[in-house]
């Protein structure tokens, strides 16, 4: 590939632009200014900024009892609906738009036009595929899938992706500029769909769907399973580790040759049970009734106070492949 890919060291990039005004756009734009960086966000609408704004902040509790960089300050935030504008500045771009192939298109057709080749653009996309995202733009050797996990100034983990037409060069600077901002990259072998961590938490989704859709388990005894069960176990171990960790000193050798042969009997259904109303309403109710009166604003809050509690217990601990 002829395109010229000279951008600078990871370490020094001080810029940022985050485009996306939801949930994960302004998660990024939380984290990165919790981290010391300037932050644009672009919005398509003016009236965006205030819901924007708000998300920032209700993540910055967070942030600040995790502790933040030097020099984060929320005054180091500005958001404007002006494309150019939001990225005149920008030495790196984080892209969180709604999952429309058609959007993505073109906006990173703009984008290709606007900004320096030598910038990395960064897509939170987590079901598209970054060839198909880059194929209108001029510059896709410097495009790159970069999927946070919800939410993402809390969760480190970031699945990286290339396209048929991405520098294998933009792939590493990415991954670097991870790591400078704290963030744990992970980079893909294979353009699979939904990546690892998603296509692990859809299996565990379908058999829970299975299960309310049976009457086996309601939405509330799933959930009660899943947190006094394997997830504290997996905040420090995966699931892999966890079952080598069970199987003693023989490890995972012994848990495959004692437990293989159960591996066909018919547990789980893999396959999605069909989405009728009346599955839609026991999960929808069930939900309901599990948040009581807590509304999105409080239930964030909570989990975002558990996953501090679980980080700060975390940090300074060294368990094996971490």
């Amino acid at each position: 590939m002829s395109q010229k890919f000279s951008p600078i060291k990871p370490s020094d990039v001080k810029y940022v632009t985050c485009i996306g005004a939801g949930p994960i756009g302004a998660g990024w734009a939380a984290y990165f200014l919790a981290h010391g960086y300037h932050v644009t966000s672009y919005i398509h609408d003016l009236k965006e900024e205030k819901l924007l704004r708000a998300l920032i902040e209700n993540a910055w509790i967070s942030l600040e009892a995790l502790g933040l960089s030097e020099g984060a300050s929320l005054e180091n935030f500005s958001c404007t609906n002006d494309l150019a504008k939001a990225v005149a500045k920008a030495e790196f771009i984080q892209e969180s738009i709604p999952e429309n192939l058609g959007l993505k298109q073109a906006l990173y057709t703009k984008l290709g036009e606007l900004v320096a080749a030598n910038v990395v653009i960064a897509s939170s996309t987590s079901g598209l595929s970054m060839t198909d995202i880059q194929a209108q733009c001029s510059t896709p050797h410097r495009t790159v899938v970069g999927h946070p996990f919800n939410p993402p100034y809390l969760l480190p983990l970031v699945e990286m992706v290339k396209g048929e037409k991405t520098l294998p060069e933009a792939v590493d600077w990415l991954v670097e500029f991870y790591k400078a901002a704290g963030k744990a990259p992970l980079v893909l072998s294979k353009d699979i769909p939904g990546f690892i961590a998603t296509r692990l938490q859809e299996a565990i989704w379908r058999e829970a769907l299975h299960m309310v859709d049976n009457n086996e388990a309601t939405v509330e005894e799933i959930d009660f399973a899943i947190t006094n069960g394997p997830g504290p176990r997996w905040a420090l171990m995966g699931p892999c580790l966890t079952f080598h960790n069970g199987g003693g000193e023989g490890g995972m050798a012994y848990n495959l040759d004692q437990f293989g042969p159960t591996l066909k009997i018919p547990w789980t259904r893999l396959v999605a049970p069909e989405l009728t109303q009346e599955l839609r309403d026991k999960m929808v109710d069930g939900c309901i009734r599990e948040a009581g009166e807590h509304d999105y604003i409080s239930l964030s809050r909570a989990r975002d106070a558990g996953l501090v509690a679980i980080q700060k217990a975390l940090k300074g601990m060294t368990l094996p492949l971490s």
